[in-house]
């Protein structure tokens, strides 16, 4: 009898929360992240009021049968009704309080393109163990990415870009074995790239671009099957490129531009069919082009401008199904430019800077 009692009060407890929703706890951590951020434009916070923080609370969503907090979602750079009536984009300035660890029930935390958000980021982040979306881009977050966030393995999206993010990449993060979506981009993250990167074995897009990151390129990234994107650019990598990146089955977006590598150019990136845009230009490449396309080749962009490259424009080229926007420009090429397509519709910038080159768009041999 008394276990049917104490059922019956579980029961009646569950249906009183989800009829009056919003725990007492996951209310006061949302007031206390509040007082440390200042939104004054568009008076987001104002609804933030009364005891159900599930009721109409902007940015708040709970679950309807247990009333805890699953997912903050505030996004400065909104198409939410309040943000188009305003015209304008949204700025906040603050940090993000230790106090949302408190709501260990998040599955989503989205504190989006505020601008002028600054601080640290919490370290009890990583206690959040239903973390699905973590997503800070956009505002002037600081210090250092938490050493032990590969305790989030329910992770599909970490994005950090565009803050003022130092130090090194955690060798944690190659535990995130559920992330599809890496995000680091424009920051001051500086070292090398754990070399264990590979095991992120469900990643899809990997943006590193835009940050001090020195040393080679890890091997174990062409392990990655899923990887379609890659951006390393603009940092201050160094060694060849491994062959490996050129076979991977996925892989249509690679962008090396703006780093220190050096070595030949590996085949395997300009015969893969699926690449649809190499940006390797302004590194140290040597040798010669490898003369490898064919009538699958469709490049959107092939940039491998401002390089060391030595040799002729690869008359395979001509045989390619599409070359978009082609730069060879600001290397040591030599040599007649082969005829037809793509080279009917490219101009004379494409093929500038070189030692010795003639032919259309440029001056005639």
């Amino acid at each position: 009898m008394a276990s049917h009692c104490l059922l019956f009060l579980a029961i009646l407890a569950t249906v009183l929360t989800a009829v009056n929703g919003c725990t007492p706890s996951d209310r006061a951590a949302l007031l206390a992240f509040k007082a440390a951020l200042n939104e004054p434009h568009l008076g987001l916070f104002n609804s933030w009021t009364g005891s159900n923080c599930c009721l109409n609370w902007y940015g708040v969503s709970c679950d309807a049968t247990t009333g805890r907090v699953t997912d903050l979602n505030l996004r400065g750079e909104s198409e939410d009704p309040i943000f188009e009536k305003a015209g304008r984009s949204g700025y906040m300035t603050g940090k993000i309080s230790s106090a949302i660890c408190d709501i260990d029930s998040l599955t989503g935390l989205v504190v989006a393109d505020w601008k002028a958000i600054a601080g640290e980021i919490p370290p009890c982040i990583t206690s959040l163990s239903s973390l699905r979306i973590f997503d800070l881009i956009g505002n002037q977050i600081s210090g250092k990415i938490p050493t032990n966030i590969g305790a989030l393995n329910h992770l599909t999206v970490l994005n950090l870009a565009d803050n003022l993010i130092s130090g090194e990449i955690p060798s944690s993060i190659t535990q995130l074995t559920s992330l599809k979506h890496l995000d680091l981009s424009n920051n001051r993250l500086s070292g090398e790239i754990p070399k264990t990167f590979g095991n992120l074995g469900m990643l899809s897009r990997a943006l590193l671009g835009r940050n001090q990151l020195t040393g080679a390129i890890p091997v174990s990234i062409s392990k990655i099957y899923r990887l379609a994107d890659l951006d390393l650019s603009m940092n201050r990598l160094t060694g060849s490129v491994p062959y490996e990146l050129g076979r991977m089955p996925v892989l249509s977006t690679l962008n090396l531009d703006s780093n220190l590598f050096g070595g030949l150019i590996p085949s395997s990136l300009l015969s893969n069919s699926g690449m649809g845009i190499l940006n390797l230009s302004r590194n140290g490449f040597e040798g010669i082009i490898p003369d490898v396309f064919g009538s699958k080749s469709y490049f959107m962009v092939l940039d491998l401008s401002n390089n060391n490259l030595k040799g002729r424009v690869p008359a395979s080229l001509s045989s390619a199904k599409y070359i978009g926007h082609l730069d060879l420009s600001h290397n040591h090429l030599c040599g007649s430019i082969p005829l037809g397509s793509p080279f009917d519709h490219l101009e004379a910038s494409s093929f500038s800077n070189n030692d010795c080159l003639c032919g259309n768009p440029l001056k005639t041999c």
